[in-house]
């Protein structure tokens, strides 16, 4: 039995718009090279001042790096990933080029990494604050402080749920694997 033309076309045009997804990727890309050159400023800023830090301040300064990179990181996954996963397979790319990870981090596994990165990136805000802490002149308000920790530690839950509630739904798969989602 055949399906009427208005249906294929409709789920024709319905397909075809997961590419209106692909200029948010193009954004992130220009969002990268937005955050290389915040990098690259932060690097020869410290670099400038290299001789005369303290010990705290070039660990400050490895921290921003830090930061910034897992951000890049950050960018660079959920492009990739996503574009994978919503708009089309990459296959224009060499296969000993792809990062082994490419077309294996479904929807489920980005979340997951996406709340783990931002864990981290937090997690650096929040030691940068604590050493800011430690100065003798330091004007860091403990509520600010205070602030940070409860932001952390919400990501932190946050992200145990999530990944809580991908394992229930995939032991719930794994039981009842005809079961309609």
């Amino acid at each position: 039995m055949t399906r009427p033309a208005v249906e294929r076309w409709f789920e024709n045009a319905l397909f075809a718009s997961r590419w209106l997804l692909a200029p948010f990727y193009v954004g992130l890309v220009c969002a990268l090279g937005g955050l290389l050159v915040v990098f690259a400023r932060e690097l020869w800023d410290a670099l400038s001042h290299l001789m005369t830090m303290r010990p705290q301040d070039g660990l400050l300064m490895a921290l921003s790096l830090i930061d910034l990179s897992l951000a890049g990181n950050l960018i660079v996954l959920v492009t990739l990933s996503g574009y994978e996963n919503f708009v089309a397979k990459i296959t224009s790319v060499d296969p000993a080029a792809r990062p082994q990870w490419m077309g294996t981090v479904d929807f489920s596994g980005l979340k997951i990494k996406v709340i783990a990165s931002i864990v981290a990136i937090s997690a650096i805000a929040l030691l940068r604050a604590f050493m800011e802490l430690l100065e003798p002149d330091s004007t860091l308000d403990r509520g600010k402080l205070v602030w940070l920790i409860a932001i952390v530690l919400t990501f932190v839950v946050s992200g145990v749920l999530l990944a809580a509630m991908d394992l229930l739904g995939a032991l719930a798969e794994r039981r009842h694997p005809d079961a309609e989602s």
